[in-house]
């Protein structure tokens, strides 16, 4: 018998959200958040996050939500609205601008070093961490990168801070395109591309066409994306992981067209430059190339192409990134492959392989906005083929769409 959720219930309420409003905050519809607080459905796994973020708890406080119903409704810590369960970012900040006040200098090497350090951070964690929480720490470090453009420095200081500004707001625009937010993705590679410029800092140049080349080929303007490509690897600096990325870049946009040689020549260039490459400290690091990726764009690239050989890569990014057969603690690189798989298992003719795969990566929480198309080529393949399975991927596919999407995420093909 389904026993409501009072406590899930009265944290909506107390912070101000009607059931629709929460349902629209969430994506789905307000009936199903009405079936959550009765107790006849728990939230998917892709849900949990939006519901953590919309009610400010965390993870593990949702899920005490999701248990805790009137039945037994014991003592539940959920912090009020004004505290967070996460260290605050506001605190860091105020940090931050204390050593910066007792330098010497306005700005100050101290003050730089962290700003560098914390942007590596933030780009290690891009793989792992959800689009829109880690682009609200951008948001906060670019505003007081901004905040210090006019602060008495040298020159050798200015140059520094403007080099840190054009990688956050670059970061910026690499969550944006994963948010299917195009506008604010563009503003933010033009202001990065701007201080790149007056920093002479050939490389943040070179990771803008790159980015931008990323996010027309999700727009489906595959031979803008080769140009774009092309002008990356034009002033990225020579063995350089940009250099490297654009050239993989422009292999999965001759994929999209279907030229095959071209294809095979930037997969054998890519392979080429990485074959000498040492292995980064970093490997998470979104802006550090290392062989992993090679192996995990040989597979996106030879499933675009049509190609089976497509299915070996695939499995070995699964083999090596999978922590464990929880699918909610895959990396992002690990639901692409995934897709990838399923692609090439389409081809193949194993089609009930394929649905597996596919309904994992999209189950997994970690497939972003932007990337929706690609599970939705899985989809309409199977469907096509009219397999009996072809039904639960769609539903599967549908949960994970938002619920009412907007202009900027447009680029949700249904």
């Amino acid at each position: 018998m389904a026993v409501r959720r009072e406590n899930f219930v009265q944290r909506r309420k107390s912070l101000g959200f009607s059931q629709e409003s929460f349902a629209q905050a969430v994506g789905v519809d307000r009936s199903t958040v009405g079936r959550w607080e009765n107790g006849e459905t728990e939230p998917q796994p892709w849900h949990r996050h939006a519901i953590s973020r919309e009610l400010r708890v965390s993870a593990i406080q949702v899920d005490i939500l999701i248990a805790t119903t009137s039945a037994n409704p014991g003592p539940l810590a959920v912090p009020k609205v004004a505290s967070s369960t996460q260290p605050s970012h506001d605190d860091e900040l105020e940090a931050l601008d204390l050593a910066r006040r007792v330098a010497a200098s306005d700005v100050g090497n101290e003050t730089l070093s962290r700003l560098e350090q914390v942007f590596d951070e933030m780009a290690r964690q891009y793989p792992s961490s959800p689009p829109q929480d880690l682009l609200e720490r951008v948001r906060k470090y670019f505003s007081y990168v901004a905040g210090l453009v006019d602060a008495k420095k040298t020159l050798a200081e200015h140059r520094r801070l403007l080099v840190v500004g054009g990688w956050f707001s670059l970061l910026g625009a690499t969550l944006h395109i994963d948010l299917d937010q195009p506008d604010a993705a563009t503003a933010r590679l033009q202001t990065a591309m701007s201080l790149a410029q007056h920093a002479e800092h050939p490389e943040i140049q070179a990771w803008c066409y790159e980015t931008d080349a990323w996010r027309v080929l999700t727009d489906g303007d595959y031979y803008r994306a080769v140009e774009l490509s092309r002008m990356a690897q034009s002033l990225a600096p020579m063995g350089s992981s940009v250099e490297i990325q654009a050239t993989a870049q422009e292999g999965r946009a001759y994929a999209r067209l279907g030229q095959s040689k071209e294809t095979y020549t930037a997969i054998s260039r890519v392979h080429q430059l990485v074959s000498t490459m040492r292995f980064p400290d970093n490997p998470e690091h979104h802006f550090q190339y290392d062989p992993g990726k090679s192996v995990a764009y040989t597979a996106t690239t030879l499933a675009w192409v049509g190609d089976p050989a497509a299915e070996s890569y695939a499995r070995e990014v699964i083999t090596q990134l999978s922590p464990s057969n929880d699918i909610s603690k895959w990396p992002r690189r690990v639901a692409s492959a995934n897709i990838d798989l399923a692609l090439s298992l389409v081809v193949s003719g194993r089609l009930d392989e394929a649905c597996n795969a596919a309904q994992g990566a999209i189950l997994s929480g970690k497939i972003v906005p932007s990337n929706h198309w690609r599970a939705l080529e899985v989809v309409r393949a199977v469907e096509a083929r009219k397999t009996a399975e072809a039904k639960d991927l769609r539903e599967a596919y549908e949960g994970m769409r938002p619920a009412i999407a907007s202009p900027e995420q447009s680029q949700n093909r249904a």
